[in-house]
């Protein structure tokens, strides 16, 4: 089978879990559609560096992969950025643990409250309300999974920086669940 009739095979396979994979990765799913089609893209024109030794699945989510964070990279690099809050307040202890202190009213550790489509909406609605810069930090580290140091070369920020944007973003979400679940 010549590469044109192997990428159409996987095109037929693949899309429908790639996609999936990008839509839980990426809020918006139309950027989710365009990422698939550039990860066949990507493999179209780099198909001679397929060598086999994974399943044709793996080297496509690993491509898409990247895709994702490119997505994200770019999204913080043409993001402005305006701080509203810096108080610097002590909401969470050096573990990213809340504070007892100022732990939100009616917060259960113990709840599940990703298990609760609720919250979920809530939690994706104050999201999309962050500012660009902080939503993209937030993406990668919680999302995508990638650490910190990762995050820090990806972006081409400095750990104090990477921190303190964490950090902001919290603050915002902790405010915005507060208004928007636990005092609703």
């Amino acid at each position: 089978m010549d590469t044109k009739e192997t990428l159409k095979a996987w095109v037929r396979e693949y899309t429908e879990s790639l996609y999936s994979f990008a839509v839980s990765k990426i809020p918006d799913t139309e950027i989710g559609k365009d990422l698939v089609q550039d990860t066949f893209l990507a493999a179209y024109t780099g198909f001679d560096s397929y060598n086999g030794k994974s399943s044709p699945k793996t080297w496509l989510l690993g491509i898409l992969k990247h895709k994702i964070a490119d997505y994200y990279r770019d999204a913080y690099k043409n993001a402005v950025y305006q701080d509203s809050n810096s108080s610097g307040s002590p909401f969470f202890e050096d573990t990213g643990m809340w504070n007892v202190k100022h732990m939100p009213k009616h917060f259960d550790a113990n709840s599940n409250l990703l298990d609760d489509t609720g919250f979920l909406y809530v939690l994706n609605d104050c999201m999309e309300k962050l500012p660009q810069k902080l939503n993209t930090v937030v993406q990668l580290k919680y999302y995508t999974n990638q650490s910190g140091s990762q995050i820090c070369k990806d972006l081409n920020i400095s750990a104090t920086n990477f921190w303190q944007i964490l950090h902001r973003a919290k603050l915002r979400m902790r405010e915005c669940l507060e208004i928007n679940w636990f005092k609703a």
